[in-house]
């Protein structure tokens, strides 16, 4: 394909998904429908390191859409972090694990405390056990990194999705 068949290509693209009603979660960043109904999003202390990777997360994702004007919410966040090993020789020894992360986080209004949101967000890992325990740990640490990430991302993802819906709930609650 050349340069003018893939730009062709990309106007039509376009112009089809803008008839279907797709559009952009994050639109206007800051000052966006999900910014609006959000307005700002404390994330209470975590747990452990993982909690602590989660937390880092979920503060840097906030900021970027977080208007700080509007509504205050307070999340609070539990994380279940399991390594299991599995894939073992005949001598007894582990040669892969499973790190699981789980997370339950609720979204509590600032305003009258009442809880807006319950919800789970998980992933796991597989990592391969090495010979050197310190490679193994620094492919656990990694594959934790890795996980909170996911659920950082899922759980931004959740928290977009209620703010649509709940300022389409209050657009057809002043109609």
């Amino acid at each position: 394909m050349n340069r003018r068949t893939t730009f062709a290509f990309t106007v039509a693209f376009a112009a089809l998904l803008s008839g279907c009603g797709l559009r952009p979660v994050y639109s206007n960043g800051t000052h966006g429908a999900v910014a609006r109904s959000i307005g700002h999003v404390e994330v209470a202390p975590i747990e452990g390191k993982a909690g602590w990777l989660v937390r880092n997360a979920l503060d840097d994702k906030l900021a970027a859409i977080s208007s700080g004007e509007g509504p205050a919410y307070r999340l609070v966040i539990k994380l279940d972090d399991n390594i299991q090993g599995f894939g073992v020789r005949t001598d007894d020894t582990i040669t892969r694990e499973r790190r699981t992360l789980r997370a339950r986080y609720q979204l509590i209004d600032g305003a009258t405390g009442t809880q807006v949101l319950d919800d789970t967000a998980g992933s796991d890992v597989g990592i391969d056990v090495a010979s050197s325990e310190y490679a193994t740990i620094a492919a656990e640490d990694t594959g934790l990194e890795r996980l909170s990430q996911t659920i950082a991302d899922q759980i931004i993802a959740r928290l977009a999705l209620f703010a649509i819906q709940d300022g389409k709930q209050a657009a057809s609650a002043s109609q």
